[in-house]
């Protein structure tokens, strides 16, 4: 098989090749390497390449759902057994897993092949795929600008045509943001409908969600179905659907009652284009027989991003502390980045009872999504707040590194703290992603979907939520999308 026949199927069309013996899976795992030799030193998708390890697995494929259909792994998240996972950081590249995650486990059992692992920023803490020791991601749409993060190694693999599918995580967009930098299908499940086991049981108090980027609606609808289900000791379950998710996604859904909301939770203008995306998917779901509304739910965005950020820089304070018991605290200092060393350093500053009376605000938020619910099925907004920005500016400048530099020397953490400067970071952080995080704090689904582009080519995704555990009404208006305004011949122009 070509490259060029290749880029013509899903996972699920891969898989289906391979079932009918119309092409054999080292094919299709050859295929992907030259794909990936091809582009790959254009877009700095895959940080460590594992044919070896794919040949491997081809000697005992599963009969799963994608049997033989080549596939990446995100260098954060998912342990992977015997293969360095280094979270993007220099301190962690010779860190090995000794264990499968329950995910990895999950991936391998419905017949993927796994032959690489993908970039993402220091331990996934930025939305833009920009580390240090690995270098950035490029758009494929345009490599002068990000892929979005944290998952924008794996989804820059997938817009670039080297797999149709990839995992991702998302603990604060990091699926949705990537989707709508680099034009693809990314949904975050609810919390609690895929295992972080057996290594973790949540991960940043449940914010966290593990699945896969995609260009089609039916290989994301079909992966959850092969993942989702809980593990011994999971804090939080879900049932598993009804219907599978594969069946849903096939299936136009009975009429929704829709909000949609062009307003930025921070208060911060919009890119017209943005907006304008949101409003003509308004129109089409109107055209479509689903009663549409402008509605926002009642809450006060600064404080959902004050509550995140309080999460985050707690988060990041306690697992660098973990490092510095671990490899000392020379290795930490040399090792990180200067920016993760600060967040840590306020994290450290934070009370334990600042630490638990945000934490209590996800349950407020949580509360009020859900009734929310009660009068509208899903909730639109867009997913950026402006189209994919240039790679480096979404990075501390080298003044405001020389400054940081200062503040850790200083240890100068409650300072900045007390000076109000988090609620500053949380507002200059977010305004250019102030829709996601929501969502990762009250636990509930949502999705990106990828309709539309600005007037200079890049993608823009238009965000669609749900209530917890109502995955299965995202699937069905995404299907319902993919098949009146089809996307996956939409591919960018890398060459070969």
């Amino acid at each position: 098989m070509n490259v060029e026949e290749y880029l013509k199927y899903d996972a699920v069309g891969l898989a289906e090749l391979v079932k009918t013996n119309q092409v054999s899976a080292e094919e299709l795992l050859n295929t992907a390497i030259q794909r990936a030799e091809q582009v790959n030193p254009k877009i700095n998708a895959i940080i460590n390449p594992l044919y070896d390890l794919g040949r491997k697995m081809l000697r005992d494929l599963p009969d799963g759902d994608f049997k033989g259909v080549p596939f990446l792994l995100k260098d954060l998240g998912t342990p992977l057994a015997s293969v360095p996972m280094s979270h993007g950081s220099q301190m962690l590249r010779y860190y090995v897993p000794q264990e499968d995650g329950t995910l990895a486990k999950r991936f391998k059992q419905s017949g993927v092949v796994i032959f690489g692992k993908t970039n993402t920023p220091e331990f996934g803490l930025m939305g833009t795929t920009e580390p240090k020791h690995f270098g950035p991601s490029r758009n494929p749409w345009n490599l002068e600008h990000t892929t979005g993060g944290s998952s924008g190694g794996s989804a820059a693999a997938i817009a670039g045509g080297i797999v149709p599918i990839a995992s991702a995580g998302d603990g604060g967009g990091s699926i949705r943001i990537p989707a709508a930098c680099c034009g693809l299908f990314g949904i975050k499940p609810s919390r609690g409908r895929v295992s972080l086991g057996p290594d973790r049981a949540e991960d940043w108090d449940g914010a966290v969600v593990e699945h896969i980027l995609s260009r089609s609606v039916r290989d994301s609808a079909i992966m959850l179905d092969n993942v989702c289900g809980p593990a011994p000791g999971d804090p939080y379950f879900l049932p598993n659907p009804d219907v599978p998710y594969g069946e849903v996604a096939q299936q136009d859904p009975q009429p929704l009652k829709i909000a949609f909301s062009t307003y930025s939770p921070l208060g911060n203008p919009l890119h017209p284009e943005c907006a304008a995306a949101v409003t003509d998917f308004a129109k089409r779901l109107e055209s479509m027989g689903h009663h549409v509304e402008e509605a926002t739910p009642d809450i006060d965005g600064y404080e959902v991003a004050k509550a995140y950020l309080t999460i985050y820089l707690g988060q990041v304070g306690a697992q660098i502390k973990r490092f510095k018991s671990i490899y000392g605290k020379k290795a930490v200092k040399e090792g990180l980045e200067e920016a993760t060393r600060i967040f840590g350093l306020m994290g450290n500053a934070l009370s334990a009872t600042e630490y638990v009376e945000q934490k209590y605000q996800w349950n407020r938020f949580g509360r009020i999504m859900g009734e929310f619910h009660t009068c509208y099925d899903l909730f639109v907004s867009p997913v950026l707040a402006q189209p994919p920005s240039k790679l480096g500016t979404l990075l501390p400048s080298s003044t405001e590194e020389l400054g940081l530099r200062w503040v850790e020397k200083l240890k100068a953490g409650r300072i900045l703290l007390r000076s109000g400067l988090i609620e500053k970071i949380a507002i200059q952080s977010l305004e250019k992603t102030p829709f996601t995080q929501l969502g990762n704090l009250t636990g509930q689904p949502g999705m990106s979907l990828p309709l539309y582009s600005s007037s200079e080519g890049l993608p823009l995704g238009v965000q669609v939520m749900a209530a917890l555990g109502r995955e299965d009404l995202l699937f069905g208006l995404a299907g319902q999308m993919e098949r009146a305004y089809p996307w996956f011949d939409r591919l960018p122009d890398l060459g070969g």
